[in-house]
């Protein structure tokens, strides 16, 4: 069993706290033992701050790391040399007329660079990948993968 933890700081009280819809900010702080801190807020549509993280854009950024760590681990096993990967990953969040909302679907666009080894392997290695990754494994929307692989 592994066990995280992560503190979740709002700090966006701006003096009358949440009196009023538009009288708060959606600021906060992540931190987790021994990382950096992380400021959130909620997505601009939602009253957040565009330049800070939004828990959306954490979820995702979740599932494509996962995937990621476990392509590097697969492929090395799979007698891939990759040297380099970058996911241009997206989402699609439907709202709900109560103003709830759910994912429904991610792409992940990983573009892998190989040095050595079968390309053709790539394909089976990411499918293998999204099966143990522990993120995709929790979540119950769909995760697609479009990736690409070249080698020099």
């Amino acid at each position: 069993m592994h066990s995280y933890a992560a503190t979740i700081r709002w700090t966006g009280n701006q003096g009358a706290g949440t009196a009023s819809y538009n009288g708060y900010s959606r600021d906060h702080d992540i931190l987790f033992p021994g990382a950096p801190m992380i400021h959130g807020s909620s997505d601009p549509a939602f009253q957040g701050d565009a330049s800070r993280m939004n828990p959306e854009q954490a979820l995702l950024s979740a599932v494509s790391s996962c995937h990621m760590l476990w392509f590097l681990h697969l492929g090395m096993q799979a007698g891939l040399v990759i040297e380099a990967y970058e996911d241009n990953a997206t989402a699609e969040m439907a709202m709900n007329p109560d103003g709830s909302g759910q994912f429904t679907q991610a792409t992940l666009h990983p573009n892998v660079i190989i040095s050595s080894g079968d390309p053709s392997v790539a394909d089976k290695v990411h499918h293998k990948a999204h099966e143990v990754c522990f993120i995709a494994r929790s979540v119950t929307f769909p995760i697609r993968c479009e990736g690409t692989i070249e080698k020099r």
